[in-house]
């Protein structure tokens, strides 16, 4: 969800500009001599840790708690692209260097499409869902969040793969780089919109009725995520 670039940049813990919006420099760029797998949970990143695995937690235990229908595979793989997607954002987040940065975007590229993929097989079982039952499509808050935020994340990743992976499109590498910022930017749109989505599912009357997920207990671990998140966001990547 938010691209990188591939050529070097000041190393990130001389503080400043470097630092992130929350904690030490240290606390959001990867050390020289740490592999890829530590950028999951350096600083604040084990916050978004504890926040999206506790919000799967607790959409796979209200599915498993009850019968398994065509349905059920709807918030389970919804919940899954959307801790993937995470994953993604969390992985590229501390690169600095160079080839951080080329070994983190393939990674982000991965996990995201990967939970692109999960989405989109999550939309395609509850429009099944609602035809086999005549259904009413997009009329909640819920299915017209979710709708909205497949849309962006659609945009966001054909714009992140092409402009990384084929610049050409955009008249060369530089001016690719130009719009890096705008991508980062509307990645943690796209992933608070999610959240947001998710929330938005507690108010559905199938929710109410039948799974019982409390919209505080979403809350929570949605505001841990972004508090994860967003902390480790370094100002001069948005271009500030």
């Amino acid at each position: 969800m938010s691209s990188e670039t591939n050529h070097q940049e000041p190393v990130a813990n001389e503080g400043g500009e470097y630092e992130p919006l929350l904690g030490r420099p240290g606390d959001a760029s990867q050390d020289r001599e740490k592999d890829l797998q530590y950028n999951f949970i350096i600083g604040t990143g084990v916050v978004a840790q504890a926040g999206i695995w506790v919000l799967a937690a607790i959409v796979w235990g209200a599915m498993f708690s009850h019968k398994i229908m065509l349905f059920t595979a709807h918030p389970l793989l919804n919940s899954a692209g959307l801790l993937l997607i995470t994953q993604g954002i969390l992985v590229l987040q501390p690169t600095h260097t160079a080839q951080q940065k080329k070994q983190g975007t393939y990674v982000h590229a991965g996990l995201v499409d990967v939970g692109i993929a999960a989405l989109i097989a999550g939309l395609v079982i509850i429009e099944v869902n609602k035809f086999g039952h005549g259904g009413i499509h997009f009329e909640s808050a819920h299915a017209i969040l979710g709708l909205i935020t497949y849309i962006f994340l659609f945009l966001q990743a054909i714009v992140g793969f092409t402009q990384y992976f084929v610049p050409q499109i955009y008249g060369g590498v530089d001016n690719a780089k130009k719009i890096y910022k705008y991508h980062r930017m509307s990645g943690y749109v796209i992933l608070t919109l999610g959240l947001a989505t998710v929330c938005a599912a507690t108010q559905t009357d199938f929710n109410k009725g039948v799974l019982g997920i409390q919209l505080w207990a979403v809350i929570v671990a949605s505001v841990l995520v972004l508090i994860g998140v967003l902390a480790r966001v370094k100002k001069q990547k948005l271009g500030f």
